[in-house]
């Protein structure tokens, strides 16, 4: 492997862990605030992606795009708490699992309905589009390195809401004691729907800048919520700062791992055969990492000690 191709997987990989970061941040409030397992999360990636797609054919214009994903998603969220989750509060883990799981299916079959089984297109700006020329001379989609940012932003933003701002000081009050915010006259019914549409919405916003990579289509969402839970188990439940680095880990891992290992199987054996051995073990590297984690520390890189 050349050096420049190392360095365009590995900002590969970041971008991927940046995206899912904004996914699993959303998880991880969720979780941490409300003890809610939500796995109708991925469908509020799709609902962004589609919602920006929608958007965009209309008006041609992307930033209104991202706006109609943000606000899509978090409406979405919104709805969904207000109307569904505050019933699931008090209720075992496999009611909101199987709950959840039926949320995945209204979303997939109302977007079904509403956009037909055929995938959209999300074109990128032309403002973003081409490549750019890195030290090194390495070129790279500009695009691709927007996300990076804008994760990166998203990233600095979470932080000091959460550890600058009143909301921020409620929401951290919320994982720690319930009942005693509660008792001082926060309104948790209220704070529970402001976590989820923020969830919500970083999940909207994720969906609509991969949509401009990536096919928009049903389902999506699935396949990265089933990431951003390894990311969550690896940086540690409630942890914004571990759901950054556990993303940009399995970004990287995966990233780097589908072409080190293929190029490394292939010293030993024919082409072919490193090529499905190499991608296959790819796949699982991001699993062996998070078991990896576990046995070291339980709670996750960033997570309370139990």
């Amino acid at each position: 492997m050349t050096l420049i191709l190392f360095i365009e997987q590995l900002l590969n990989g970041l971008q991927l862990g940046v995206m899912l970061f904004l996914m699993a941040a959303g998880l991880t409030l969720v979780f941490g605030v409300m003890g809610l397992i939500n796995l109708a999360h991925g469908s509020l990636f799709m609902v962004g992606a589609f919602a920006a797609a929608g958007v965009a054919a209309a008006t041609g214009s992307f930033l209104l795009a991202l706006i109609a994903a943000l606000a899509a998603a978090a409406a979405a969220g919104a709805l969904i708490e207000v109307l569904i989750m505050r019933r699931l509060y008090h209720r075992d883990h496999l009611d909101q699992v199987l709950a959840t799981f039926a949320l995945i299916l209204i979303f997939s079959e109302g977007t079904r309905w509403l956009f037909g089984s055929f995938p959209l297109y999300l074109n990128i700006p032309p403002f973003l589009s081409g490549p750019i020329t890195l030290p090194g001379g390495i070129q790279y989609p500009l695009y691709r390195l927007t996300l990076i940012a804008v994760g990166l932003l998203v990233a600095l933003g979470l932080a000091i809401l959460i550890s600058r701002t009143r909301l921020g000081i409620q929401i951290r009050a919320g994982e720690n004691d319930r009942e005693m915010i509660a008792a001082l006259g926060v309104d948790i019914a209220k704070l529970y729907t402001i976590v989820f549409a923020i969830g919500a919405a970083l999940a909207g916003l994720a969906g609509a800048l991969v949509g401009a990579i990536q096919s928009v289509q049903v389902g999506m969402g699935e396949p990265v919520l089933i990431l951003a839970f390894v990311v969550i188990v690896i940086g540690g439940i409630g942890s914004i700062k571990g759901a950054l680095i556990g993303g940009i880990l399995v970004g990287v891992t995966d990233s780097l791992g589908g072409v080190l290992l293929p190029a490394l199987f292939r010293q030993f054996m024919e082409p072919s055969s490193a090529a499905s051995m190499g991608s296959a073990l790819a796949s699982m590297l991001i699993y062996i990492l998070m078991a990896g984690v576990l046995v070291v520390r339980p709670t996750g890189l960033f997570g309370a000690r139990a």
